[in-house]
């Protein structure tokens, strides 16, 4: 079992900058990844960014790939999105995810947060 702790969602500006800090439980074995997804109003679950657990290769949806950075602080098992430039089109529920290797070459089990809302709003 793995759990997942998010935070520093809220209500900013357009234009403004946030932050999100989501910490993972459990030991390092098997994990393949961690990363954000994000669901709008109305919308599908959608990923942001994602970062492999042993080579760190990142991966951003193009809507926020100059205006995000995904990092990681392998110590604290938590993974960071730094997020800037927000318009309203960021606005919506933003899940943290890690995918854990089954065991089975090429089969993975995600795990997600509970999920932290983000608002970009004057």
């Amino acid at each position: 079992q793995v759990d997942l702790v998010e935070s520093g969602g809220g209500l900013v500006h357009p234009g403004g900058s946030l932050r999100l800090s989501c910490t993972r439980s459990g030991s390092d074995v098997g994990i393949h990844s961690m990363g954000w997804f994000r669901q709008a109003p109305g919308k599908q679950r959608e990923l942001v960014a994602d970062i492999t657990h042993i080579s760190s290769l990142r991966d951003y949806a193009d809507a926020v790939k100059t205006r995000v950075t995904i990092t990681t602080d392998k110590t604290k098992h938590t993974v960071y999105l730094q997020m800037d430039r927000l318009t309203s089109e960021d606005t919506g529920v933003y899940f943290c995810n890690t995918r854990v290797s089954t065991g089975t070459w090429g089969n993975y089990k995600d795990y997600w947060g509970q999920g932290t809302q983000v608002t970009v709003s004057s």
